[in-house]
């Protein structure tokens, strides 16, 4: 009795560590030469678990990189501000159009998770999203040549019911039968497979937001500072509020 409970937790505890993941939150439409606010988040945001910024968790992921690229295709690193359970970005955009935001990190430390019954792994985080000025919207920017990302082909505003298009690449190439969860509060979630294109659509059927994670395994064993593993876990994220 006393094993199963350890195994229980060890498989809670996976389980747990595994439904982590960051998004970015903006909001879709902004204001021309007005700030615009971003958001790095970091937990399970179906089960409203945010992970504040000093915890050990999101400690981990602080070699990371956010950048926006604007509608005529320049890239703009941005600075950001400790918060206590995200950092805060702020930038202005100059001209009308899509703006894509993304979100790197591949300085993570090798874990390992073989007590768990899994495998030692260095985990590699991408997060997207974007927002828009104008009334002209296009399908988002690349911004992950060497792992995984999520592109919204959306071309019209979110709105109640609307059409969400979203295509998955890994290392620039469409990622067939992968697949996506898509979340909403309240332990909501929606499994969806990617087609022959790489492609998944659905509609939104509340005004709320809306996170989704695709992940892939590379099993291609390596060394990162000094340790060992034996695959590379890539997460990418996606973000819908409106």
């Amino acid at each position: 009795m006393k094993n199963s409970i350890v195994t229980l937790i060890f498989l809670f505890s996976f389980s747990s560590v595994f439904a982590h993941y960051v998004w970015i939150e903006t909001a879709q439409k902004g204001v021309l030469n007005e700030e615009h606010s971003i958001k790095i988040r970091f937990g399970e945001y179906t089960q409203g678990l945010v992970e504040k910024t000093n915890s050990t968790a999101f400690k981990n992921l602080k070699d990371f990189t956010l950048w926006v690229i604007t509608p005529q295709g320049t890239k703009e690193v941005l600075d950001t501000f400790i918060k206590d359970d995200y950092y805060l970005a702020k930038y202005t955009p100059t001209q009308n159009g899509t703006y894509t935001i993304a979100f790197d990190t591949k300085e993570i430390k090798v874990l390992d998770y073989t007590m768990y019954d899994y495998t030692i792994f260095k985990p590699q985080y991408h997060a997207k999203s974007k927002f828009y000025v104008g009334d002209k919207l296009s399908v988002i920017k690349k911004t992950n040549t060497e792992s995984i990302e999520i592109i919204d082909q959306t071309t019209t505003p979110f709105s109640l019911n609307s059409k969400v298009e979203l295509k998955v690449l890994y290392k620039g190439k469409p990622l067939i039968n992968n697949e996506i969860s898509l979340f909403m509060k309240d332990s909501w979630l929606k499994k969806l497979k990617t087609d022959k294109f790489g492609i998944v659509s659905f509609n939104l059927p509340f005004q709320t937001k809306y996170t989704l994670e695709t992940t892939f395994e590379e099993k291609v064993a390596g060394t990162f500072k000094g340790k060992e593993y034996q695959l590379i876990w890539h997460c990418a994220t996606y973000c819908i509020d409106f």
